[in-house]
């Protein structure tokens, strides 16, 4: 074996070795997979964040301890992946248990745009949708701090496209009991979601 081959397989084992430990064992092909992994393996405590719901009614998602709650990041003037997410919002409230939603689950709808989400823009959205209000909020968080310290925490990325709206990233989110972010679940797969929270309630 040259010593050129020898240096060319050395190379290529060291490589693959950094590939292997950056991707955790492979798993880890994006960041998006990597955000997902890193909150299954340890959850992730969230800010606390002053929220103002579609009925001007003020809260903390610390008012939900105790309860598991789905989190989607969204903005209402947004025909395409949001109009998604509420579909798939829509879809979870109706095959988890009737009993538990409020009591043991709710689900949230986060406005990411809290200049254009003022709460009649945030009760025409849940209108849309059929958010009631208490088991399903359409909420922004005022502050841009806390927003920006909430995205942050759930690992959202959002660009004004140029045009008036934004490019982002979209997914269910579970908090746990505890109020920390614990599960990361596709979008477009609310019912294996609304499964998984059946199955812990």
């Amino acid at each position: 074996m040259t010593r050129s081959v020898a240096a060319g397989l050395l190379i290529l084992a060291l490589g693959c070795g950094l590939f292997w430990f950056g991707t955790d064992g492979l798993a880890a092909f994006t960041s998006e997979a990597a955000r997902r992994n890193a909150v299954l393996s340890e959850p992730r405590p969230v800010p606390a964040a002053l929220l103002e719901d579609q009925d001007g009614r003020l809260f903390s998602l610390q008012d939900y301890a105790g309860r598991l709650v789905a989190v989607e990041f969204i903005y209402t003037r947004c025909r395409t992946v949001c109009s998604a997410l509420g579909a798939g919002f829509r879809q979870i409230r109706d095959n988890v248990p009737p009993a538990a939603l409020e009591r043991d689950f709710v689900l949230l709808s986060i406005s990411f745009d809290p200049k254009n989400d003022h709460p009649d823009a945030l009760k025409a959205y849940a209108g849309r949708f059929g958010a009631d209000g208490s088991g399903w909020r359409v909420a922004r968080v005022r502050s841009e701090a806390e927003l920006q310290a909430l995205l942050q925490a759930f690992g959202i990325t959002v660009i004004p496209d140029g045009m008036g709206g934004f490019e982002h990233n979209a997914a269910i989110h579970l908090l746990d009991r505890a109020g920390r972010l614990a599960l990361i679940a596709d979008y477009d797969q609310p019912l294996p979601f609304a499964a998984h929270v059946g199955s812990i309630l």
